[in-house]
């Protein structure tokens, strides 16, 4: 397993590098930030801001579903790039646990399961702080990839 700290890429957290962010706004207003890079994961983080909230004050799940999935697309793509393919999702499953509360940090944790020829399968947990406690599980999301040539 090829694994890349934040000084190994030459970045802090905040701006720890991978190819596919270099284009990626909405990961940059997400404010998503790279923890920890490794063939097959990714960890990373967020805050969640006021304007990421749904009609009832609490995570819009869209905003859970794009943190998950840029941090899944970070683990299926070697964090030094490809000359000749990507990593894509075919398909995914998100299950919401529970609600995402203002000014928490959010953390996705996303593993590869199992990988057959251009084909994977990846977990992302996403947890929440809890002041004074223990991180919650407030969603779970498994995500199909499929590697393609680039274009």
């Amino acid at each position: 397993m090829t694994e890349a700290t934040t000084e190994e890429l030459g970045g802090t957290p905040e701006t720890l590098d991978h190819p596919i962010l270099a284009d990626d706004r909405t990961a940059a207003w997400l404010g998503l930030k790279v923890v920890k890079l490794a063939d097959g994961h990714a960890t990373t983080t967020m805050t969640l801001r006021e304007e990421m909230l749904n009609g009832f004050g609490i995570a819009h799940g869209g905003m859970i579903f794009a943190f998950a999935d840029t941090t899944f697309a970070l683990a299926c793509n070697p964090h030094l790039g490809s000359a000749d393919t990507i990593t894509v999702a075919s398909g995914v499953d998100v299950n919401f646990l529970r609600s995402g509360i203002p000014g928490r940090t959010l953390t996705a944790v996303a593993d590869r399961r199992a990988q057959t020829g251009r084909s994977g399968l990846y977990d992302v947990q996403i947890r929440q702080s809890v002041p004074g406690g223990e991180d919650e599980v407030i969603a779970e999301f498994r995500g199909r990839s499929r590697t393609v040539p680039k274009r």
